[in-house]
């Protein structure tokens, strides 16, 4: 396996191989220190990034190398060299390539010319990184992950996809609610099914917030507007989503001793109420602080060519 772009990349041995690699990284940050001594890893950030950007950059410096951070305006991309020319390029210079863009099918022709390996770093459909460090966190509270629910509430968009694909891989329960309309992807939904069910685990998809977090030990939620909605389309997608906003009646339906979690950025009001979020239950800034030993973990995983993949 020489990329990844998505969750559903990976096997549940592959899945297993990284929360195992990220503990360690917890417990000995830099015990890799020499793996990218002397190489860069440019970083493409075509959208805004806090987390993912300042995780990975940590990641390369604790592997050793230099991450090279690049917009839109940096590379010759903008005045018409190709996809697969600048991934050659790169490629010649570089240990790995990180890309946080938009469409997932420029992040597969990256991929594709690229000799190195490329991570995704976010895109309209996928956030691979982001489940990492999401079953790294609940692992590391609960001690284990089979017999966990987890309760996504919102807008089933890339970090909805992304996270029902890792729950599956390890086997977990994850109920999904979102409104009409805002469903994850079926193809997702398929693959999540399928490997829930192969590991014992199941999935749910519902309009009801309430039903979904029943039993769950993990209630979850992102963002429900991004930057380029135009003003309509904000006021809409609040209108739609706001039954399914994380507040502490929503909580007190999960299980007891229920956490909660958060990618960020955070819009306290809105997806989650600040009682929740700034609360005892909340797990979401140590879940940001996972973001680092889980970027680690993939990139050694994939230097080292220790992932199998799908094949």
């Amino acid at each position: 396996m020489k990329d990844l772009l998505r969750t559903a990349d990976l096997t549940g041995d592959d899945l297993t191989l990284l929360l195992r690699l990220a503990a360690d990284f917890q417990d000995a940050p830099e015990s890799a220190h020499d793996l990218l001594t002397h190489r860069i890893v440019p970083m493409y950030f075509a959208k805004p990034s806090t987390r993912t950007r300042l995780s990975t950059a940590a990641a390369v410096a604790r592997l050793g190398g230099t991450a090279v951070a690049l917009g839109p305006d940096e590379l010759q991309l903008r005045r018409g060299e190709t996809i697969a020319d600048t991934a050659r390029v790169m490629g010649s210079y570089a240990a790995a390539i990180v890309i946080r863009t938009f469409a997932d099918a420029d992040v597969a022709d990256l991929a594709a010319a690229a000799p190195v390996p490329v991570i995704n770093a976010l895109t309209d459909g996928h956030h691979p990184l982001q489940s990492v460090a999401d079953l790294l966190t609940v692992q590391e509270h609960f001690g284990h992950l089979r017999g966990h629910r987890i309760a996504y509430l919102g807008d089933g968009g890339n970090v909805a996809r992304s996270l029902m694909e890792a729950a599956a891989l390890a086997g977990m329960d994850v109920a999904v609610a979102t409104p009409p309309g805002y469903a994850p992807a079926t193809e997702a939904v398929a693959f999540a099914t399928a490997e829930a069910v192969r590991r014992g685990g199941a999935v749910t998809l519902t309009d009801d917030p309430f039903e979904a977090v029943k039993g769950a030990s993990v209630v979850y939620t992102d963002v429900w507007l991004s930057m380029g909605d135009a003003d309509d389309e904000r006021t809409r997608r609040a209108g739609e989503l706001a039954p399914y906003q994380v507040n502490e009646q929503v909580m007190a339906h999960a299980r007891d001793q229920a956490v909660f979690m958060h990618c960020l950025p955070a819009h306290r009001g809105q997806e989650v109420t600040a009682e929740v979020i700034d609360g005892p239950q909340s797990l979401a800034f140590r879940q940001a602080a996972n973001r680092l030993p889980a970027a680690q973990a993939v990139l050694h995983a994939l230097l080292t060519e220790r992932l199998e993949g799908r094949r």
